[in-house]
């Protein structure tokens, strides 16, 4: 009898452990997944895609995933960062490189090649939201940047329901976190909605590196966002203002970059000293 319970008592133990054990243990990226309705088909595969590398245990590396195509690349060693001194060992993404993967993806072209900054102000922005308005305007598929308009250093995948995917720094692998008051209240700049479809507007190249947009049509405006090469820029309007002469040229034309909130002389726009069909500002 006494043995007949203590198997009764056994069988009964392994029953309750059946019925509260999960059926696959739960892991760090269990939460990755689209948790909010309302976004694009793009956005929800860019989402999906990024969820693969998040259950697959990939790396951050930093300088990963800038290949000449998107895709995990082996990292470099951040100068400023002694947890990075594996990356070059480390297939992985750094965080743009995440974002970059994850919309090429979902588009099979390459949308976002380059770093946060040029992702942020791309000329294939839907809208853009800022760091006041928070996390209630945003869908699945959304980028969140950190940082200043001058240096915009990290970039996320919002997930819906305050929840985003990121490679976030040396030493950890790409993850799902919780974007917290703590996070929004430290450097979040704000967010932009990807548009995968047709780009529309007045699209230019510009040339040089390191051009400056200012925040008004005068070389003496504060600084927006400096150009690190040839850039795609949408261009809503353009005006004469302040003369400026540089590298050899003189114009008084400037032109408004919307996607950046500021201007930019014609000198470094491609094209005519006054652009073709491009709209006078008024």
């Amino acid at each position: 009898m006494l043995r007949r319970t203590g198997l009764i008592g056994t069988l009964l133990a392994l029953l309750t452990v059946l019925l509260w054990t999960p059926a696959t243990p739960v892991s760090a990226d269990s939460g990755c997944r689209v948790w909010a309705p309302g976004a694009s088909a793009a956005a929800e595969r860019a989402v999906a895609a990024a969820c693969e590398q998040v259950g697959k245990g990939v790396w951050y590396t930093w300088g990963g995933g800038h290949g000449p195509g998107p895709g995990a690349t082996y990292g470099q060693v951040d100068p400023s960062d002694p947890a990075s001194e594996h990356d070059p060992e480390r297939l992985g993404f750094d965080c743009s490189g995440f974002v970059r993967h994850a919309y090429a993806q979902a588009t099979g072209s390459d949308p976002l090649d380059g770093v946060a900054s040029a992702q942020y102000y791309t000329h294939r922005a839907a809208a853009r939201f800022t760091a006041a308005q928070g996390l209630a305007p945003l869908l699945p598929g959304d980028l969140l940047v950190w940082g200043t308009p001058r240096d915009l250093h990290h970039i996320a995948l919002y997930l819906g329901a305050g929840r985003m995917a990121e490679a976030r720094q040396s030493g950890t692998r790409l993850m799902v976190s919780e974007v917290t008051e703590a996070r929004l209240s430290n450097g979040y700049h704000g967010a932009v909605r990807v548009d995968t479809g047709p780009v529309t507007g007045h699209v230019f190249q510009t040339w040089g590196a390191g051009v400056w947009t200012k925040d008004r049509p005068s070389a003496a405006a504060a600084r927006v966002y400096a150009f690190p090469g040839p850039t795609t820029v949408r261009v809503e309007c353009q005006k004469h203002a302040e003369p400026v002469t540089s590298d050899g040229y003189t114009n008084d034309a400037w032109s408004y970059l919307p996607d950046y909130q500021a201007w930019m002389t014609n000198i470094y726009v491609r094209g005519a000293a006054w652009l073709e069909n491009v709209p006078t500002c008024r």
